[in-house]
């Protein structure tokens, strides 16, 4: 049975309840570049197609509702078909795996991972709207990164609000952190 359009998840219900969670994160951690799920743990839920169909699904309803920075109230609409346990359970795996979502989709999108890092610079403007150029004041980071790839260089450059820099700031400081433990 083929989920309707607009339901995504749907197939997460053949899962008992009590693995939707972990199989959840297992995703999440092959979005972020680690290992995904196998289907040999999943053989007695799943055949092969569908497998195929459920890692997909969960694999662009994670990206599209951190990408598109939906609330949790749409998020729960986007679910409202699946039973209260597994949107429970996306619900609180989205809740504790966003940043790190969040993070593969930037490094996704530039190009570029934290390693790679050569050089950056940054400038400061306000954004203005032709229509409220008198009451918008949102301050925009322009963010320009020299990246080393394959021995060239390269520039990308980044618009970020202040929420955005604040979660890449921490992020560079985590980052530095680890450093700091391996040296």
């Amino acid at each position: 049975m083929e989920p309707e359009e607009g339901t995504p998840l749907l197939r997460l219900q053949k899962l008992p309840a009590e693995l939707g969670l972990q199989l959840l994160h297992k995703v999440v951690d092959g979005i972020c570049g680690r290992a995904y799920p196998l289907h040999q743990d999943y053989h007695s839920v799943w055949d092969s197609t569908e497998w195929t169909h459920i890692l997909e699904d969960i694999t662009k309803f994670f990206k599209a509702v951190v990408g598109k920075n939906l609330s949790d109230e749409e998020i729960s609409q986007q679910l409202n078909q699946l039973n209260s346990v597994h949107q429970e359970a996306v619900m609180k795996c989205l809740k504790s795996r966003k940043d790190e979502i969040k993070q593969t989709l930037l490094e996704e999108i530039v190009g570029i991972s934290s390693a790679q890092l050569k050089d950056f610079d940054w400038q400061l403007k306000l954004a203005l709207s032709s229509d409220k150029i008198a009451a918008l004041h949102m301050p925009l980071l322009n963010l320009h990164l020299d990246v080393k790839e394959n021995g060239e260089v390269k520039q990308y450059s980044v618009e970020m609000n202040k929420e955005e820099l604040q979660k890449l700031i921490n992020s560079l400081e985590a980052a530095n952190k680890v450093v700091q433990q391996l040296k």
